[in-house]
């Protein structure tokens, strides 16, 4: 498919930045030791028969640093989300009185934290292949595009140079917030 260099431009930077966004939510589903509603916010509970997130069905809070408390907008569902919060791989435990789901996020072990920091590694690597996917799909469009005579062989060259630049952009992006991520699991 023939296009021109600003479409191939905006196309590539729209589907890297999703990549980077897809990577920012697996991180926030990562515990670093300390409670945050990310841990759970996620998770997703069966409402009338759909899985829907955490988030739209109740109110999450972190009262302490080492605790999460999930308040139901619907109390019927209190069973429902404790047993979604068991069944995810959060590794968490969930203790209800019936209308508030309370749970004790524990210090994490040096073992914990160094798995932790080998996901992070993972989701880094399986974020930057999908950049450089998207980087090789946008040079064939430029290379369609100078086979089709759409644009010159110099925009072509130009064009590549600056998919390039947003490439390194945007792993740039995933390398820090990655190394910050293992920061944070690290020194909790």
């Amino acid at each position: 498919m023939s296009m021109q260099p600003d479409e191939i431009l905006l196309d590539a930077e729209d589907r890297m930045q999703k990549a980077v966004d897809v990577f920012k939510d697996a991180l926030q589903g990562l515990r670093t030791g300390r409670a945050t509603p990310g841990l759970v916010d996620t998770v997703r509970v069966n409402y009338h028969g759909s899985p829907t997130p955490l988030k739209q069905l109740a109110n999450i809070s972190c009262p302490e640093p080492q605790q999460i408390v999930i308040r139901p907008f619907d109390q019927s569902i209190v069973n429902e989300i404790v047993k979604a919060i068991q069944a995810s791989d959060a590794g968490m435990a969930p203790n209800s009185d019936g209308r508030l789901i309370r749970i004790n996020v524990p210090s994490l072990s040096t073992e914990r934290r160094r798995e932790l920091t080998q996901r992070v590694g993972k989701f880094a690597e399986d974020s930057r292949i999908s950049i450089r996917n998207i980087r090789r799909d946008a040079n064939k469009h430029a290379e369609t595009s100078e086979k089709d005579k759409i644009i010159s062989e110099d925009q072509m060259k130009t064009t590549k140079d600056d998919i390039q630049e947003l490439t390194k952009k945007f792993e740039g992006t995933v390398n820090e917030q990655a190394k910050q991520k293992e920061q944070d699991i690290m020194d909790e």
